[in-house]
C-alpha cells in the first residue's frame, strides 16, 4: 500500500450535527484508511488511501443532534497556513446554517476551497456551502424536508435541483437528506477509486443504492 498517494480528508463538525450525515459516508471511505487498508486486500485497481481529520471549533466533544457525543481529532485553528485538504465532508443538521455553525468553520471552507480536489456535502450541509459561496452558478440539493426554506434562504445564482439524489457539478458534490450521502458516497468512491474497489466495499457494508435521479421524497415533500 506504499505505493498508494493518500488524499487528505477534513470532516466539518459543529454542534447539533446529524451523525450519520457524516458517519455513513466515513463507513465507506474508511474502508480506504491507511489503517484499514493493512487489514484488507484492497483491488489492485485502487488508486488513492483517504486519511480522516475530524474538526471542529473545540476540542470538546461534539454534542450531535442524536447518538454519542464526537471527539475531534484537531480544531479548525489548529490548521496551519498553507496545509491543505484535499476532501471537504460538511454534513447537515439542525445545526447546518450560515448563521448557526460557529464562523470558524466558514472561514475554514472559504480558505481550503479553492484548492480541494473535492468538496461534498450531505443534507443541508449544501446550506453551509451556499453561506460560503461556493454554490454560485452550480447545481446542488440538499434535503427535501427543508429545500424551499434553504433555496428561498440562498443566493439566487444556485440552481437548486429539487429531484435528486445527489447532484455533481465540477468538483462540488451535495446530497439530498441524510441517507442518501451513502448514495452519494458510493457514487464518489466509484469515480475516485473505480468500480471494483467501490464494489467491494459496497458488498462488505450491504449497500443497497439508488440511482442519481430516483428521489421519491421530492413528490413527498410538494416540490414537483
Amino acid at each position: 500500500m506504499s505505493n498508494l498517494k493518500t488524499l487528505r480528508l477534513a470532516v466539518c463538525l459543529f454542534p447539533d450535527v446529524t451523525a450519520l450525515d457524516y458517519e455513513g459516508p466515513v463507513e465507506l471511505l474508511g474502508f480506504i484508511s491507511p489503517k484499514n487498508a493493512k487489514k484488507r486486500n484492497l483491488p489492485k485497481t485502487c488508486p488513492y488511501l483517504i486519511d480522516i481529520t475530524y474538526l471542529s471549533h473545540t476540542m470538546e466533544p461534539i454534542e450531535p443532534s442524536s447518538g454519542p457525543y464526537i471527539l475531534p481529532t484537531q480544531t479548525y485553528d489548529d490548521v496551519k497556513d498553507g496545509e491543505q485538504f484535499d476532501i471537504i465532508l460538511v454534513p447537515g443538521g439542525r445545526g447546518a446554517r450560515p448563521g448557526n455553525v460557529p464562523d470558524v468553520i466558514l472561514d475554514f471552507i472559504k480558505r481550503q476551497a479553492p484548492r480541494a480536489m473535492y468538496i461534498l456535502s450531505v443534507c443541508t450541509g449544501s446550506w453551509v456551502l451556499a453561506g460560503c459561496g461556493l454554490l454560485d452558478g452550480k447545481r446542488a440539493t440538499t434535503n427535501k424536508a427543508v429545500f424551499a426554506e434553504a433555496k428561498a434562504a440562498t443566493s439566487d445564482k444556485i440552481n437548486w435541483v429539487p429531484k435528486a439524489r445527489w447532484v455533481v457539478d465540477g468538483n462540488v458534490w451535495t446530497s439530498s437528506g441524510v441517507t442518501a450521502g451513502m448514495d452519494m458516497t458510493n457514487a464518489f468512491l466509484t469515480h475516485l477509486v473505480g468500480n471494483e474497489t467501490a464494489m467491494m466495499i459496497r458488498n462488505i457494508i450491504e449497500l443497497r443504492v439508488v440511482d442519481q435521479d430516483d428521489d421519491e421524497f421530492a413528490a413527498v415533500h410538494g416540490l414537483l
